[in-house]
Parts: C-alpha cells; sequence; structure tokens
C-alpha cells in the first residue's frame, strides 16, 4: 500500500433480526425530542413504524414527525426539514428508511445551526461546518441496503429548480451516533429498489478498486465483497425473502461505503457523478443511473487501469484467461458485468430510465468532473460516455 491514512469510524451498529431491541438503550443517550424523518409512508404500512415509535414513546421522547422524504431528497425538502427542526427545538434526528433518508437526516442536523446559507457553503462550495458549529446527532434505522449511509457522513441533496445533484461528504461529525440494521425490513422495499439498491452497492465498491496500480489489501477486501454481493444478488433476485441472502446484501453495502475499503487509494467517482446528472434529469432510482452508464464508463477506463481490469475479470467472475490476452481478459470481466446486471434486471441504457437524446448537453452541464482512477475528463468526455449510453 502507497498511501498514507488515518482511520476513525464512529458509528456503533446493532446488526441482526432483534436489532430493533437495541433503540432503546441508545435513545438514553440523546435529549428528549427527536425528529423522526421518514419517507411516503412505506415504513406505517408494513408497521416498522409503530415498533420504532413505541420503543420512542415508551423512553418519553417527543417525536416531531417529519414525511415525505423522497428517493432523491431535493433542497426544498431540506429547507422544510431545517425549518420544522429549528420551531421544534429538537435535540437529534433519527432516520428510518433507506439511505435517501440517512443522507436527508444528516443534511438537516448539519445545517440547522449554520446561520449562512448551507447549500452555498456545504454543497455549492463542498466546505464542512465550522469547528465550533453545533450539529445535531443522529441516529439510523435502516430499512433498504444500498447506500452505506448508515455508516458514513455523506450526503446527497438535488436542486430541483435546476435540476442539479450534487453530494457532500461531512466530516466525522455527521457520521451517524448509532445505525440498526434489521435485514427483515429490506424484504418490505419493491424488487426495483432492491435491484437498485445491488448495483448502488457494486458500483461504491468498483469506484474505489479501479484506481490505482499497488498491491493493495483493500482491493483484495473489495473482490471478496464483490463476489459475495454477486452470490446473494442472485438469490434475492430469485427470493426476496431469504434472510441469509437480504442479511449478506446489507452488511456488504456497509462496507462497500464506511470509508474502510478506499483507504490508501485516489479512488473513481465519476460513474456516480455522471449518474448524479443523469438522475437529475431521468429522476430514476440512483442504482439504476449507476448502472446505465457503467458500462460505457468502463469499457473507456479499461485500456488505461488494463492490470486492475484484468485482476477483476480473474478474481471477481473467474475468468481463466488462458490462451488469451490481457485485452481479451479484461473485456471478457465486463461481460460477465454485464451478463450479471441484466441477469439481476438492471438497465444498462440511459434511454431505458427515460434519459433523451436532447438531454444529453444538459446532462454533461450538471456533471461535475473530478480526479479519476485512470482518467481525468473532460465535458467531451461526458458527453461521448452519454452517447455511448444512449
Amino acid at each position: 500500500m502507497q498511501g498514507n491514512f488515518s482511520y476513525h469510524n464512529p458509528t456503533k451498529l446493532y446488526f441482526g433480526d432483534e436489532s430493533l431491541n437495541f433503540l432503546k438503550d441508545e435513545l438514553t443517550h440523546f435529549g428528549p425530542v427527536v425528529l423522526l424523518n421518514f419517507g411516503s409512508g412505506s415504513v406505517k404500512r408494513n408497521g416498522i413504524y409503530d415498533q420504532v415509535v413505541s420503543i420512542l414513546k415508551e423512553a418519553g421522547k417527543t417525536i416531531v414527525e417529519n414525511h415525505g422524504v423522497m428517493s432523491n431528497p431535493t433542497l426544498e425538502k431540506l429547507r422544510e426539514g431545517i425549518q420544522i427542526a429549528r420551531e421544534k427545538n429538537v435535540d437529534w434526528v433519527l432516520a428510518l428508511g433507506g439511505g435517501s433518508v440517512c443522507d436527508y437526516s444528516k443534511a438537516v442536523a448539519a445545517s440547522v445551526f449554520y446561520e449562512g446559507d448551507y447549500w452555498d457553503k456545504f454543497w455549492l462550495k463542498q466546505e464542512q461546518p465550522d469547528a465550533n458549529q453545533k450539529i445535531l446527532p443522529v441516529g439510523c434505522i435502516l430499512t433498504m441496503a444500498g447506500t452505506g449511509s448508515e455508516m458514513n457522513a455523506g450526503t446527497v441533496i438535488t436542486d430541483a429548480e435546476h435540476t442539479f445533484k450534487v453530494g457532500h461528504v461531512f466530516d466525522d461529525r455527521l457520521m451517524p451516533k448509532f445505525s440498526i440494521l434489521n435485514p427483515k425490513f429490506t424484504m418490505t422495499v419493491p424488487d426495483n429498489q432492491m435491484k437498485a439498491g445491488i448495483y448502488d452497492i457494486m458500483n461504491h465498491i468498483m469506484e474505489q478498486y479501479f484506481s490505482d496500480f499497488d498491491d493493495n489489501t483493500s482491493d483484495y477486501l473489495s473482490e471478496g465483497l464483490m463476489r459475495s454481493l454477486i452470490t446473494s444478488s442472485r438469490i434475492a433476485v430469485k427470493n426476496p425473502q431469504d434472510y441469509e441472502a437480504r442479511s449478506n446484501i446489507m452488511w456488504t453495502a456497509t462496507w462497500a461505503l464506511n470509508t474502510l475499503i478506499g483507504l490508501g487509494k485516489r479512488q473513481d467517482w465519476m460513474v456516480h457523478m455522471i449518474g448524479h446528472s443523469v438522475g437529475a434529469w431521468t429522476h430514476a432510482p440512483h442504482g439504476y443511473a449507476l448502472a446505465a452508464v457503467s458500462m460505457a464508463y468502463y469499457r473507456r477506463a479499461m485500456k488505461p487501469g488494463l492490470a486492475k481490469f484484468v485482476r477483476f475479470a480473474k478474481n471477481v467472475w473467474d475468468i481463466k484467461g488462458d490462451g488469451m490476452t490481457d485485452e481479451q481478459i479484461a473485456e471478457a470481466g465486463l461481460e460477465a458485468l454485464k451478463n450479471w446486471m441484466q441477469e439481476i434486471g438492471l438497465p444498462l441504457t440511459i434511454s431505458e430510465i427515460g434519459a433523451t437524446p436532447d438531454m444529453i448537453p444538459c446532462i454533461t452541464e450538471g456533471t461535475i468532473c473530478y480526479p479519476a482512477g485512470y482518467m481525468d475528463l473532460k465535458p467531451e468526455d461526458i458527453t461521448e460516455i452519454l452517447k455511448e449510453s444512449m
């Protein structure tokens, strides 16, 4: 490993089909007024909401509800949550839902006590809260596996007015204080959300894996996580009620993006940057937007990152490579990735999720370009990738 780094992750996890039982223990560490963020109401229909509210009330907490957090949380909804938190003088925030609700809750927690333009400071300028700024504590009760938001400080917010979606990774202060992961809760989400979450997990791993050339322990961990995800996803797609498969997917999602496997690496988040912009224009599930641009992107990255793509083919997809050139082995690995994506029902083109050719200039303009693992992209490169993904 060539890089220098420090590692700290303060989030406490409770995992398993009885993990919600530990919520009452955590409640002793937080104030009396809790902002309960959740989505459109599925947690009420499936009974999870009632279980959580019962525990909160039994502990004497005052519950301030903020429902309607959407799958791509908007700036307008963020402002609404901040206003509620300020008016009700909440002491902490509890996210009940998938990664978007967790993201949103961290965004609210970071912004409540900032007196300036939080959108400009935290998301447009990518700055951190001042050292002396108060930040609300956050807890998460996860109902969908995918983002890893339960054990990181990331947030993604969409400015719907300007069709612009952007993420920001806060410092350790915004890491959830605790997260409760019950795999049974993930069985309540629709199949399309499960599939989108599966690819979000896969892409989180790949964006950290496809960078650098050194022999890095993180890459061995990534390969194991990808192999586990591939196996479990095939089982879960056929039988969404398979607890073992769903528990493995949930655990993989957490380790895919809790910062561990990215240590000592440059990382490459351009599929996410392009996917965010596609999602802003199509409103497609996040994982679907990532899947729709991945093949075109990774075919382009294969040549400069050939050695890693050969390793990916051999160690993740079991491509033997006898009598094959490195290019052929790498191409076979990408073909195996494509076949798996088709097998579990993911879109392979942006047209499948509602993008049209006339959107391409706007999607390009909304894509933030960062230095990538094996190549640095310009707007014209983004346009070509989008055309190839059409």
